[in-house]
């Protein structure tokens, strides 16, 4: 099982926001940023300030998908 991101990019787009945008709301590096375009792993910490940056739960910006 991997974790894809796809959600939170649907969900920069639905708010109109970019890559930067999201950086800067929720204080984190542009290394995460990348991580997260790569579906690598990220510390929890960062997924609870995008979260709280964007008013949203987990499951709307990450899920598991099945590497089948």
């Amino acid at each position: 099982m991997t974790i894809s991101y796809k959600k939170l990019w649907k969900l920069l787009i639905d708010k109109d926001m970019k890559k930067k945008d999201l950086q800067k709301a929720a204080g984190i590096s542009a290394t995460s940023i990348t991580k997260l375009g790569k579906n690598e792993n990220v510390n929890t910490e960062i997924i609870e300030k995008i979260c709280t940056a964007l008013h949203c739960d987990v499951c709307d910006i990450m899920e598991m998908i099945d590497d089948q």
